[in-house]
């Protein structure tokens, strides 16, 4: 029983891990966010803090 348990918690986080890589779901929506001078991420739509243009 507890064998059960462990295996379906195991299934369990390997399909989380699996839609986590996934990028339709949300990865090129932040990969866009990163400043193009400095890499940061940014938060807004505003400039970045660096000064580059972003």
């Amino acid at each position: 029983m507890v064998f059960k348990i462990v295996l379906l918690f195991l299934v369990f986080m390997g399909v989380l891990a699996w839609f986590g890589k996934m990028h339709w779901i949300g990865g090129k929506r932040f990969s866009q966010t990163k400043c193009r001078s400095c890499g940061r991420y940014r938060i807004g739509k505003g400039p970045c803090s660096c000064g580059g243009k972003s």
